[in-house]
């Protein structure tokens, strides 16, 4: 129901000439957009992450509806300074450090002259990090039977649409509690699956992190060494997750790392605890992946929502509503129902 809504909306606005009306009550000052795979050839890669041809456009429309793309620090100075003004503009971040962000995407950034922020856990670089994302992703896209013996489920799943239909429950079943994560340890090495061989093929390197850093349109934010889920875990070992981490790119890059985004961004697995960590470990910002936009002087620096562009089921039609704000509305609408 919810999403017949929300598709419904926007096909009234998209087709009535009101989304300008949507943008100007709903669509707030500052959107922080969040990508994390830019992929060439989406349907290899089960369609996880954002495609060429939607990232490109996603830059494209935002110039073109007069969205200044600024780095996240300038956004934030933006909406302290120019509340009630009416100019809007979006901060560009990616999560993870993921190789093609350079090879793929950077070259669009360029032409758009759009500054960016990528977040890089430590284990990324350091080949040590137990992408479980990735080692499902390689299960189902080399595998036409696919068995999870935590979830005690078996996927048959020759074809494309049988695989990201499975790959995306499997997730699911994940972001329902993160505790699970460690329960796949089994079946990646039953099925001979390294993760530092998936961190070689898809994360940047320490010296590829070093010359991004040193780009005039990048910045380097924290992700924690391990992309923990930091609410799973006690107060010690998330500020050391969150300070080791910092510490590790500031001396690899040899600058300050100012920015941080929680690993898992949903209201599970971070909240005011982690925070006031960020904080007190020395971030200027941090950002979630809760759904939203920035709007007055109130905004939390450090529980900043985010729009999320890429995925199985996105399209251009639904990037445009979320940074319209349409999507806002179909929210309010149904619970105005309720």
């Amino acid at each position: 129901m919810k999403q017949l809504v929300t598709n419904s909306v926007i096909g009234i606005a998209r087709w009535s000439g009101l989304m300008p009306a949507f943008r100007k009550i709903f669509a707030g000052p500052v959107a922080i957009l969040m990508f994390h795979e830019v992929q060439q050839d989406g349907r290899s890669e089960l369609m996880t992450g954002t495609s060429v041809g939607l990232f490109e456009y996603s830059l494209n429309w935002l110039q073109q509806e007069g969205r200044e793309i600024v780095s996240l620090a300038t956004a934030l100075e933006r909406l302290a300074s120019d509340a009630g003004t009416g100019r809007r503009c979006a901060a560009l971040t990616f999560d993870d450090g993921y190789r093609d962000n350079v090879t793929t995407a950077l070259p669009i950034l360029e032409r758009f002259n759009a500054p960016f922020t990528i977040y890089v856990p430590t284990g990324a670089p350091k080949r040590t990090l137990q992408a479980w994302w990735l080692g499902l992703r390689e299960m189902f896209r080399s595998g036409d039977t696919v068995t999870i013996e935590a979830m005690d489920r078996r996927f048959h799943c020759p074809r494309l649409r049988e695989k990201m239909a499975g790959l995306n429950e499997v997730t699911e079943w994940i972001h329902q509690d993160y505790h699970r994560i460690a329960t796949l340890d089994p079946t990646f090495r039953k099925a001979g699956l390294s993760l530092s061989a998936q961190n070689e093929a898809y994360f940047l390197d320490e010296r590829e992190l070093q010359d991004l850093a040193r780009h005039p349109l990048a910045s380097i934010g924290g992700h924690t060494e391990s992309h923990a889920a930091l609410s799973c875990i006690d107060t010690a070992s998330a500020r050391a997750e969150m300070a080791d981490n910092r510490r590790y790119l500031e001396q690899l890059l040899q600058l300050p790392v100012q920015h941080f985004a929680y690993p898992y961004g949903d209201s599970k697995a971070c909240g005011p605890r982690e925070a006031d960590l960020a904080r007190e470990i020395g971030f200027s910002t941090a950002v979630t992946t809760r759904h939203g936009q920035l709007s007055g002087l109130k905004s939390d620096h450090f529980a900043l929502p985010r729009l999320g562009v890429g995925g199985q089921f996105d399209t251009t039609a639904k990037f445009e509503a979320r940074i319209s704000g349409i999507q806002s509305a179909a929210h309010m609408l149904l619970g105005s129902q309720r």
